[in-house]
C-alpha cells in the first residue's frame, strides 16, 4: 500500500476577493435589559426604540440631512422597525452620497458591488467606492484595492491595487494589511520585498487575522524569505486553526505526518487532515483517503478511503485517481454504494454551509 503522500504546506498567495460586508461597523447600540424583564418585554422595546428612530430619521432626511438620509438607508437595509427593503435603502443611501457623506457613498457602493436595490454593476461600484476612499474610509480603500486586484468595474491594475491596499492598511485594516503582504510576496505591483511581506503578514496575524497567521506559518516552515523555523510555524498554524482555517489545519496534519516541530503522530495527522477535509480541502481529502487505505492513525475502512479519495479526485486531486479506481477494484457494489452516498451527504452539507 501507498504510504501517505504528505505534500508541501498549502499556501495561499493570492490575494482575497473579499467584497466588505453591506453595513460593515455602522449602526447603534442596542441597550442592555436588565435580566428579569421578559424576553417579550424586550422585544418590544427594541421594535419602539427602533420605530422612533426611523421616525426621527425620515423626518431629518426629508429635510436634506445627510446623516439622516444615510441612516435611513441602514434602517431598511436591515429592515430595523420595518420591512427589510433593499430598494428604499439603497435610494436613501444615494440621497445621503449625492449630498457627500462617505459613509453614504461607500454603502451604495456595496448595493452595487451585491445587486441589491439595484443592478449588479461593479463599474458603479467602483465609482461610489473611489469617492469614500478618497475621503478616507478604509473600507472603501480596501474594495478599491480588490477591483484593480481583479479588473472588476476597472482594467486591471496591480500599481492602484497596492496604493489602495496601503492606505487601507495603514489605518489598520486586517485584509488590506494581508493583501498588501501578498503584493510585497509576489512582486505585485511593487518590487518583490519579503521583509516587508513578512512584517505586514506579522500585523495582520497578530490581530487575529487567519489568512495572515496561516501564511507567516508558511514562510518558517518552507523558509520562504526567512529561516526555517518549525515550532515558529506550528505556533502560527495553530492559531489560525483555532479559528477553523483548513489550510491550517492542513499544514498542522502535514507536520505531525513529517515528525516537524512534533514527534511523529498519525492519529494527530489524521485528526487534523479530518478537520480540514470536512471543510473541503481536496489534499487534505486525498492524505486522509490514503491514512483510512493503510490503517495509519486511524481503523482501515475502505468505504472511508473511497469517499475521501473520490471526492480529492473531484476536487482536483489527479494523483488520487489511481489509488481511488485500484480501490474500486476491492469493493463490492454494496461498499461502493455507501461510499458514494456518505460523499453526497458530506457534499450537501458543504452547500448548505456555504
Amino acid at each position: 500500500m501507498d504510504k501517505p503522500f504528505f505534500v508541501q504546506p498549502s499556501t495561499l498567495l493570492v490575494l482575497s476577493l473579499l467584497w466588505i460586508s453591506l453595513v460593515d461597523g455602522v449602526g447603534w447600540a442596542q441597550a442592555q435589559a436588565p435580566l428579569e424583564r421578559t424576553s417579550l418585554d424586550i422585544c418590544l422595546d427594541e421594535v419602539r426604540a427602533w420605530t422612533a428612530k426611523f421616525d426621527a430619521c425620515q423626518t431629518a432626511a426629508q429635510h436634506g440631512n445627510a446623516e439622516a438620509q444615510h441612516n435611513l438607508g441602514f434602517i431598511y437595509t436591515m429592515g430595523h422597525g420595518v420591512d427589510k427593503d433593499f430598494i428604499q435603502g439603497s435610494r436613501w443611501y444615494r440621497v445621503a452620497a449625492e449630498q457627500g457623506l462617505g459613509k453614504a457613498q461607500y454603502h451604495l457602493g456595496a448595493m452595487h458591488a451585491n445587486g441589491r436595490g439595484v443592478p449588479r454593476n461593479h463599474e458603479k461600484a467602483m465609482h461610489w467606492y473611489r469617492l469614500a476612499a478618497r475621503q478616507g474610509l478604509r473600507e472603501a480603500q480596501f474594495n478599491l484595492g480588490v477591483g484593480y486586484s481583479f479588473g472588476q468595474g476597472v482594467p486591471q491594475d496591480f500599481a492602484q491595487a497596492f496604493r489602495w491596499y496601503r492606505s487601507a492598511a495603514e489605518q489598520g485594516s486586517r485584509r488590506a494589511q494581508y493583501n498588501l503582504a501578498t503584493m510585497y510576496d509576489n512582486a505585485q505591483g511593487t518590487a518583490q520585498d519579503y521583509n516587508k511581506a513578512l512584517h505586514w503578514y506579522r500585523l495582520a496575524a497578530e490581530r487575529g487575522y487567519a489568512l495572515a497567521q496561516t501564511q507567516l506559518g508558511v514562510m518558517y516552515h518552507t523558509g520562504h524569505g526567512v529561516p526555517v523555523n518549525y515550532a515558529e510555524a506550528m505556533r502560527w498554524y495553530r492559531l489560525a486553526a483555532e479559528q477553523r482555517e483548513p489550510r491550517a489545519q492542513y499544514n498542522i496534519a502535514i507536520m505531525y505526518g513529517n515528525a516537524q516541530a512534533v514527534a511523529l503522530d498519525y492519529e494527530q495527522a489524521a485528526h487534523w487532515f479530518r478537520l480540514s477535509a470536512q471543510q473541503g480541502n481536496p489534499r487534505a481529502r486525498f492524505n486522509l483517503g490514503l491514512l483510512h487505505l493503510n490503517g495509519d492513525g486511524v481503523g482501515r475502512d475502505l468505504v472511508q478511503a473511497h469517499m475521501w479519495l473520490d471526492l480529492a479526485v473531484a476536487g482536483g486531486i489527479a494523483v488520487g485517481r489511481k489509488a481511488r479506481d485500484q480501490l474500486e477494484k476491492h469493493l463490492t457494489p454494496e461498499q461502493l454504494g455507501e461510499s458514494r452516498r456518505m460523499a453526497r451527504e458530506l457534499t450537501g452539507k458543504d452547500r448548505r454551509g456555504r
